[in-house]
């Protein structure tokens, strides 16, 4: 096909330029590298601006702190996938703490359902044993309570919701050698899933039950040409611009623009009509952004305190990762730097380098764990300069539908000839570590449990109180409840305005 430009004789053909990130006029988008375009694009001198590329692995990865995400996903596990839409199962860590729904009322009955919440009742399975955290449990003869020591529970079957049927191991008994009669158990208590007991001669017991919550995420192709004419390629550039410099620019822009993708980028799948090919399928991919299951919605400056409670939300979940890696936009960056650390000097920050990926961080060290901080450049061109992603470094699944490759094909019934490349991969988070930190004020994600840190020693009111959101006290605050300590956490449910106060737990369920 030939060039549609409008030439004027002796002059060069005019091609429009828009500014780059500096304000200067070196952009040329969607225009080949031919003679005349790039003499129309530089102000009729006849420069190379774009020459032959060849781009390997390690060139792909090159200056990997400034697309830190991409890079990221370059050093995650990989999976090879036969579809660009793949059911990745966000949740690996089986949970440990269940809920009690309703309350069970004291009687005089050996078997009782215990009434969990409808995420938990298919976990505990038959022959298992359960421990009731707050419930006292009784002497071995049941004659009197034992405070502090919890009620033990043995599962014996299964009602007809998939609640399971309990009796009471250390309970209350009529005498030495009855059977213990149904304890009351208050509703919201937290039930310990522990190990079950077999009988003399059992070797069968139900296979844990484990299920996996899918979420459907679809892999995005993205690539990158250059055409270049023969006669371009042929003529002895008066601007000595080097190869590798033009390379390296080239690819840069190519994975800033995917890094963004992997941050925003929203999940959609739709269908173009190709010329001479019909219609085909364009899937775009969901951004990490959009992934996190925890959300801590961060006010007002950080302090020390606040740290630490950030390093303990992250480390002492159910899902505990290896090692933790703040990306953070430059006003978080600012703020934690400007932390006052002389009142915790056993907390400490120093450089350091993340041998994992190269990089070199600013590596903070607490009781709990390490957290290494890097600024991600992509977050402020995002306009997410306050907020930062805690992400557990071997908790990222790198999928791909088809490897990374490279091209240089002859441009039918042209003289020129177009090199480029092409990936096809998507990128997922794994387990239910990962935090993401909001100091936008943005609205959460659709199926993520909300954090906020609270100083006071009052209960929040007002435009500070909110439904369904968990607080998380850098104090004490019998404004919430007299249990409510320094390191708790507690979930509000509002009605009417009035706030009923349940400890949380911290479990986290995955939603589509």
């Amino acid at each position: 096909m030939a060039e549609n430009v409008a030439v004027v004789a002796g002059s060069s053909p005019q091609v429009a330029t828009s500014p780059g990130s500096a304000g200067l006029k070196t952009q040329a988008p969607g225009s080949a590298s031919t003679v005349g375009n790039l003499a129309g694009a530089s102000g009729g001198v006849d420069a190379g601006n774009l020459v032959e590329v060849d781009i390997d692995e390690e060139l792909f990865r090159f200056q990997s702190e400034d697309t830190a995400l991409m890079s990221l996903m370059l050093k995650a596990k990989k999976r090879k996938v036969q579809s660009p839409e793949v059911d990745h199962y966000m949740i690996d860590e089986q949970r440990s703490t269940l809920t009690v729904e309703t309350a069970v009322a004291q009687g005089s009955g050996n078997s009782f359902k215990l009434p969990l919440v409808a995420n938990d009742r298919e976990i505990p399975r038959e022959h298992h044993t359960l421990l009731v955290k707050g419930v006292n449990g009784w002497n071995e003869d049941g004659s009197a309570e034992t405070p502090g020591r919890d009620l033990m529970l043995f599962v014996t079957g299964r009602d007809t919701d998939g609640s399971p049927i309990c009796r009471a191991v250390n309970g209350k008994r009529a005498s030495a050698q009855a059977q213990c009669s149904t304890p009351a158990i208050p509703a919201n208590s937290k039930v310990i899933l522990l190990a079950n007991a077999m009988y003399e001669t059992q070797k069968e017991v139900d296979p844990d039950l484990i299920i996996p919550q899918p979420t459907r995420i679809y892999l995005q192709k993205r690539g990158m040409n250059q055409i270049v004419s023969d006669y371009f390629d042929a003529q002895k550039k008066r601007i000595p611009f080097t190869q590798a410099t033009i390379a390296e620019q080239a690819i840069l822009n190519f994975k800033r623009a995917g890094n963004r993708t992997l941050w925003a980028g929203r999940k959609s799948k739709f269908v173009v009509n190709v010329p001479k090919l019909g219609q085909q399928s364009i899937y775009t991919m969901e951004g990490v952004r959009w992934q996190f299951k925890k959300e801590l919605q961060h006010t007002g400056k950080w302090t020390i305190e606040k740290l630490i409670a950030l390093a303990k939300m992250f480390y002492t979940g159910e899902d505990v990762p290896k090692s933790a890696l703040l990306l953070a936009g430059k006003n978080l960056l600012e703020e934690i730097q400007c932390i006052d650390f002389t009142k915790h000097p056993e907390v400490q920050m120093a450089a350091a380098r993340n041998e994992t990926l190269g990089w070199a961080v600013t590596r903070i060290h607490t009781v709990f764990g390490d957290i290494d901080i890097k600024r991600e450049p992509t977050l402020d061109t995002l306009g997410w300069s306050n907020s930062g992603a805690l992400i557990g470094e071997d908790r990222i699944v790198h999928y791909s539908y088809s490897t990374q490759h490279e091209f240089n094909d002859r441009v039918e019934g042209e003289e020129a000839t177009r090199k480029g490349i092409v990936v096809w991969d998507g990128i997922a988070l794994k387990g239910s570590c990962h935090i993401w930190i909001d100091g936008e004020g943005d609205e959460a994600n659709a199926g993520a449990t909300s954090y906020m840190m609270w100083e006071k020693d009052t209960a929040p009111t007002g435009a500070d109180l909110i439904d369904g959101m968990v607080y998380y006290l850098v104090n004490d605050c019998p404004g919430i409840n007299a249990a409510a300590q320094n390191g708790t956490m507690w979930k509000a449910s509002v009605n009417s305005g009035t706030a009923t106060w349940t400890e949380f737990a911290g479990e986290i369920f995955a939603s589509d």
